[in-house]
């Protein structure tokens, strides 16, 4: 049994950050993920693209903003349970929740956050027969490391951002690098579109389009792709073929546990602190929806800041508030250390 005060559903970037609000009014964290690692859709489906949105970073490194949060949190201490799935949600009594992964491990805590991000992802596969037999043998859905395409024949298939992306940026390393797209327009931005048209006619890629994979071959690894382009068929050696049609999220066994729901997402009150129908159960990040709702992580770390407000307040009812900033009181972590603010000086001139 695992116990905390505030258990925490998702390891994204919310989620991360809960701990850091919850830290500030001393309360304990732990988190579930069903990955193996912390940082959601950031670490698994694009750790190397960067994020611009970030405020006080112009660019920042999917991956590196990850690290940069663990950075912040782990003075306090938070507990994981990667490579599980939380499957079931009891309410016990008022201020007091357990619950129990796919594995059986138990968790009980005094409010739950569900940090999902949009939920489990599947890929989009492609309608090939035999695809699932190369999966990981030559099929990719995600690059999680580019450098593992150096030198490599690559085929990419999309016409989205993530499939221009990738080729720009793979056309760089890869020996050869083919997109293959079902129609001549592409759904990128416009800027990608031309850098993709660029290295087109500079002979850095192969562009084959309208055309669709229909096939793919080898004996015990990738091998060979199918192509059909206007009823010709041809076959393209490669190392790795990556379709890149999308991601189907879903809520998973979260949707089995009482929450409001609206098109895949969680209901929450956001005109006081983002709690569910289910009171001290609170949802922020992604995985929430209301009234004017928009999807940013910088939106869910202002969820995560006032959810944790919230919770303090429910746990301590007797307690008066005071909200300090950490300019002023510093952070103070549970091993007793504290970073404390400069003093400013006030001078004066004579």
């Amino acid at each position: 049994m695992i116990e905390t005060d505030i258990l925490i559903i998702g390891a994204g970037p919310a989620g991360l950050f809960t701990v850091f609000e919850a830290g500030l009014l001393k309360m304990r964290c732990h988190i579930i993920d069903a990955l193996p690692q912390m940082g959601g859709q950031l670490s698994e489906l694009y750790p190397k693209k960067p994020i611009f949105d970030i405020p006080g970073f112009p660019s920042v490194l999917a991956g590196e903003l990850i690290d940069n949060l663990y950075e912040q949190i782990k003075q306090f201490e938070p507990g994981f349970t990667f490579n599980e799935t939380a499957v079931h949600l009891l309410k016990l009594e008022e201020n007091l929740f357990e619950v129990i992964t796919d594995k059986g491990t138990k968790h009980r805590a005094k409010a739950v956050i569900i940090a999902g991000g949009l939920g489990s992802f599947e890929p989009k596969k492609p309608p090939i027969d035999n695809i699932a037999f190369y999966e990981d043998r030559g099929v990719n859905y995600f690059i999680k490391r580019p450098e593992d395409y150096t030198g490599k024949h690559v085929v990419i298939a999309g016409g989205g951002d993530s499939a221009l992306d990738w080729t720009i940026h793979l056309a760089e390393i890869a020996s050869s690098l083919t997109l293959i797209h079902r129609r001549n327009e592409f759904r990128g931005a416009l800027d990608s579109v031309e850098k993709v048209k660029k290295l087109k006619h500079a002979g850095k890629i192969n562009l084959i389009t309208p055309a669709e994979v229909i096939g793919v071959k080898g004996e015990h690894s990738l091998q060979e792709i199918v192509v059909e382009k206007e009823g010709a068929i041809q076959t393209i050696e490669t190392d790795h073929f990556i379709p890149l049609f999308g991601l189907v999220p879903k809520l998973g066994p979260l949707s089995d546990w009482g929450l409001e729901l609206e098109k895949n997402a969680i209901k929450v009150d956001n005109s006081k602190d983002f709690q569910t129908n289910i009171s001290g159960v609170y949802a922020v990040g992604d995985i929430n929806t209301y009234p004017y709702k928009m999807k940013l992580i910088l939106c869910g770390f202002h969820e995560a800041a006032i959810a944790c407000q919230s919770i303090y307040q429910r746990l301590n009812p007797n307690k008066k508030f005071v909200l300090k900033y950490t300019t002023v009181s510093g952070i103070e972590g549970f091993d007793g250390t504290k970073k404390q603010a400069e003093k400013q000086v006030v001078a004066t001139i004579d």
